[in-house]
């Protein structure tokens, strides 16, 4: 599985934001200087987000991001999806959707397991888990495990 940069992107400026509080806003600019993003790059990545109600804009001098609710209710699932789409699709579609032929009929099976595994971490660590680095337990455990760290 891939995460691809503008989830990435879009969970470190969450994060940012999440540190600033709900006031004041922050620019776009100064989200993109503090997490070295692409400011262009961001500025798409908060439309996608705002579309979502994650964040929330403010025009004018004083204008910029900041959460539309509390960091601790929006989870990194939430802005994965937000900027990417559903967690895990195989060519385009969902894993309970699929069938296969064969030798390969328990494939879904093992997508399924995937993605269910994919939101036991990304939908238990909220915004401000992360913020604090706090992690829930669920997940620190996954990387004390030597292999995780590694590539076979």
């Amino acid at each position: 599985m891939r995460i691809s940069a503008k989830a990435d992107y879009a969970v470190r400026a969450t994060a940012e934001l999440a540190g600033a509080g709900l006031e004041p806003p922050i620019a776009a600019e100064a989200l993109a200087s503090a997490q070295r993003i692409p400011h262009r790059f961001l500025e798409g990545i908060l439309s996608d987000l705002r579309r979502d109600g994650i964040v929330m804009s403010q025009r004018g001098p004083r204008g910029g991001y900041r959460l539309a609710r509390p960091a601790e209710e929006i989870t990194v699932a939430d802005v994965v999806r937000a900027v990417d789409g559903p967690l895990v699709f195989v060519r385009g579609e969902r894993p309970s959707q699929l069938e296969y032929a064969g030798a390969a009929a328990g494939l879904p099976e093992v997508w399924v397991a995937l993605r269910a595994n994919v939101r036991a971490v990304l939908e238990t660590v909220s915004i401000a888990d992360l913020r604090a680095g706090t992690l829930p337990e669920v997940v620190r455990s996954l990387t004390r495990d030597e292999a995780a760290w590694t590539n076979p």
